[in-house]
């Protein structure tokens, strides 16, 4: 037998029961959680909102309906109905009562809603009115700000209708000590201060607020003991009778004392992750270095004899159903950007400690084999890879991505621990590294990241360069040159920076203001009192208890811009086979292909006002004649002609995308247009800004938003994904495209970025297959690329799921940071997915 264990063993029969189980129905929104909530706040009116908090999160452990799935070893549900979801009206809830009746049609995400919870949810949200951290956060921003947001320069909408997530808590210690350390801990801290001290009052009612959460789930594991005893009591299957006592025995003991198994800490584990995303609608909650913590526990037991590898196996699979169980609901435009119901789950595997000594263990294959065991979306399972990485786990994590999955994605040590290091993190801490939610990484248990702060397009700027910085008849953006009087390329890029400074200035503050708004009306009491240093500091997440604090907007379209931008600097200035004037009109008129759907509103708009100016009553059959007049408009025959020419010279342009060293170059100064000027701000909690380079996956609905582009993109087409070049303009090859990639300056994005490439199954065939793949991986990590992730299936197979979904129903795909299943994605991001270049070796 080798080193290591390679955890290739057979799936128990229970798993595909527990799988079967989860998909046989739609997901459904449960009115539970917000009903107990909203009355726990009309009860403590006029407490502090830290110990309103707690006290709220307290009676939902205490009434949120329990229930044990059929089957189950792992016990933990904050929904009835598997994969159902509860609301958060604290945040935001006017688009769900907007969207209650088409939650069900819609084509991202659908849920079923009954009619009691209709009722439920419209009586709840007359209290919320003006009380959510939305509101807030809106009466903060500058009206530029909001306009911009009207606009869809940035959206930052993760946190603005959300609570905060992107974090890993500290799993471990609650292993170790479980919540009646922590307790402790509090306690101690509490009796350490006196009531003369000037925050005494704010830290006190910090550390009850903490005291109260970890009470609550203690409460809350007790009751689901009671419930395993009443089923066990009542069960007349022998074996199933003493599962439900196990798991009652469990539940007796975590996570209130310290795990004393495996079994345990596989529970304790589970309440921890269930319930952070009870308190919260924060997403991207991240077990991070699973196979790390919980090792000790498994090791322990295996040598003594008390658990086999085998049964450790079917614990890790139970887990990783549970984390398929969970679901979230978003605004039907926000679902269209995280589709595939994706809680951003990403545990991670391998890599160093804080010695800088490799700690790949048997657990770390084990998680791989749980994710061809279960093969779903969740977690996002992530490798870490530096240059003392085992073979073995390499391989064996390339056979997972050869099943089509998508996972794992791969990390590059050798990047991101000295990126991160940049930022402030000590080499200790930096080292320990876990990536959170699609691709960002963070010190785990004592980072506040705001990972997914904003998605900035960078298309959006270059747009308004053409127009001065009016956006369909608003000032928007600064007046620069008017693109027509600029005589060299350099006007045109300065123009282009002023943008985007101006925008990126105004994203800041819309993140700002958000910031704010969860520190004053959503305090977290239970998730604080897992991250340091907020016992210590005496003071929530939000409110800047963690050690570090960052928050981390991410802008993408690197490669549209790149190639636009070359585009411009080459046939308008350098060989002058195009002006500018036609240029910007080729751009307006969408190359002849018809109007963009903002321009033809726009155009009819004008069109109605100059009518209704001039005392003409505008009927609505006479606006959308003139809309039908615009759209069905033909421009002359030699303009189209023209365009056409334009379009061909724009083809023949060298790419992004096909290690052609000029443009790289060219590449990595574009990036920086967005990385460089986002490092000078500050956050509410003391923390700097970073940038990160990925869209997830709303390069899709925000190219929908976005007009044509110089590099030849029609408006309202999708946008490129991540820092990989536009689909289909990478036509030399996989090693080619990662060569191009490598030169960005990966070090200053430490807030992540993403790398995606698409290969026909037959390249990853037999083990030469996967050891090109993984000399591929090794070389792109050389060259100081910081992640990679792939997709595995052909084309033909995507465009047959997509045209007949019920044969389907398991195909799993990578998006973004991200996998989903094939068939709950929107048929745009489909499209986009299907469309991406196909490579081989």
């Amino acid at each position: 037998m080798g080193k290591y264990y390679d955890g290739d063993v057979e799936k128990r029969p229970r798993i595909q029961k527990l799988i079967d189980d989860l998909y046989d129905h739609m997901p459904e929104i449960e009115a539970d959680r917000a009903v107990i909530l909203t009355e726990s706040y009309k009860e403590t009116e006029d407490e502090p909102i830290i110990l309103r908090r707690a006290k709220a999160f307290q009676a939902i452990c205490e009434k949120l309906p329990i229930t044990i799935r059929p089957g189950e070893l792992i016990v933990g549900s904050n929904s009835r109905v598997a994969r159902g979801c509860q609301v958060f009206p604290e945040y935001s809830f006017s688009w769900v009562e907007d969207e209650f009746d088409t939650f069900s049609t819609r084509t991202a995400d659908p849920f079923h809603i009954s009619e009691e919870a209709k009722q439920q949810l419209h009586e709840v949200y007359k209290y919320w009115k003006g009380k959510t951290t939305s509101d807030l956060a809106t009466s903060f921003m500058t009206d530029e700000t909001l306009l911009a947001m009207k606009h869809n320069i940035f959206t930052p909408g993760n946190y603005f209708y959300n609570g905060i997530g992107h974090f890993t808590v500290k799993y471990w210690e609650v292993l170790e000590i479980g919540y009646e350390g922590i307790m402790r801990k509090a306690e101690a801290e509490l009796a350490s201060h006196t009531v003369g001290e000037a925050d005494y009052a704010e830290r006190s009612a910090f550390l009850k607020a903490v005291i109260i959460s970890c009470q609550a789930a203690i409460h809350y594991a007790g009751r689901y003991a009671v419930l395993a005893r009443e089923e066990a009591a009542g069960c007349q299957d022998p074996v199933r009778k003493q599962e439900l006592l196990a798991i009652a025995a469990n539940c007796d003991r975590v996570p209130a004392k310290p795990a004393e198994s495996f079994y345990e800490a596989c529970q304790s584990f589970w309440f921890v992750q269930m319930l952070l995303q009870t308190e919260s609608s924060g997403h991207s909650i991240s077990p991070g270095r699973f196979d790390q913590y919980m090792y000790p526990y498994f090791k322990k037991d295996l040598d003594g004899g008390k658990i086999t590898h085998e049964d450790a196996q079917e614990l890790l699979d139970c887990i990783w159903v549970k984390l398929n169980d969970l679901n979230k609901v978003r605004d039907a435009a926000s679902a269209e950007g995280f589709a595939g119901y994706s809680l951003f789950q990403n545990l991670i595997v391998g890599g160093q400690n804080e010695e800088g000594e490799d700690v790949t263990n048997d657990l770390s294959f084990m998680c791989i084999e749980a994710a061809m065991h279960v093969h779903l979306p969740a977690p996002s399972l992530s490798i870490r890879v530096w240059n003392g990485s085992p073979d073995e786990l390499l391989l064996k994590a390339a056979k997972l991505t050869r099943t089509g999955i998508g996972l794992p994605a791969y990390y590059n040590d050798e990047v991101i621990i000295p990126a991160i290091m940049n930022r402030g993190v000590s080499l200790k801490d930096a080292r320990g590294y876990n990536i959170i939610g699609c691709v960002e990484p963070q010190a785990p248990g004592k980072t506040d990241g705001w990972h997914d702060a904003a998605f900035f397009n960078m298309l959006r700027p270059l747009e308004l360069v053409f127009t001065s910085g009016e956006d369909f008849g608003e000032q928007v953006g600064p007046k620069t040159m008017p693109v027509e009087e600029m005589t060299g390329f350099d006007q045109f890029y300065d123009a282009y920076k002023t943008q985007m400074n101006y925008f990126i200035s105004l994203m800041v503050n819309a993140d700002n203001s958000i910031d704010m708004a969860h520190a004053r009306r959503c305090p977290l009491p239970y998730q604080s009192s897992m991250i340091d240093d907020c016992i210590a500091r005496g003071k929530s997440l939000q409110e800047g208890g963690a050690v570090y604090n960052f928050t981390g907007p991410q802008g993408f379209g690197i490669a549209n811009a790149t190639d636009a931008l070359y585009a411009i600097k080459t046939l308008v200035f350098e060989q002058k086979k195009v002006s500018m004037e036609e240029y910007k009109r080729a751009l307006a008129d969408n190359f002849g292909r018809g109007f963009s759907k903002e321009r033809l509103t726009f155009l009819t708009r004008e069109v109605v006002d100059q009518l209704a100016a001039a005392g003409k009553q505008v009927t609505p059959e006479i606006a959308a004649a003139v809309a039908a007049g615009f759209r069905d408009l033909k421009l002359p025959e030699e303009t189209v002609k023209r365009y056409d020419e334009l379009l061909k010279m724009i083809d023949e342009l060298p790419k992004y995308g096909n290690d052609i060293c000029e443009i790289d170059e060219f590449a990595r100064d574009v990036a920086y247009t967005y990385t460089k000027p986002l490092e000078q701000y500050r956050n509410p909690r003391g923390g700097r800004f970073q940038a990160g380079l990925y869209p997830v996956s709303a390069n899709v609905p925000l190219g929908a938003q976005t007009g044509a582009t110089p590099d030849g993109r029609l408006a309202n087409t999708p946008i490129a994904d991540g820092v990989g070049p536009v689909a289909g303009r990478d036509v030399h090859g996989p090693t080619a495209t990662a060569n191009s990639v490598s030169h960005l300056d990966h070090f200053i994005a430490s807030n992540g970025t993403l790398f995606n490439q698409k290969f026909h199954p037959s390249a990853l065939s037999g083990m030469e297959g996967l050891q090109k793949f993984i000399a591929l991986i090794r070389s792109f990590f050389d060259q100081k690329g910081m992640h990679m992730q792939f997709n595995v299936v052909s084309r033909e197979t995507l465009l047959d799921a997509q045209a007949h979904p019920e044969n389907y129903k398991n195909l799993v795909v990578r998006v973004a940071g991200y996998s989903a299943l094939f068939t709950t994605l929107s048929r745009s991001l489909q499209d986009d997915i299907i469309n991406r270049t196909t490579q081989g070796f």
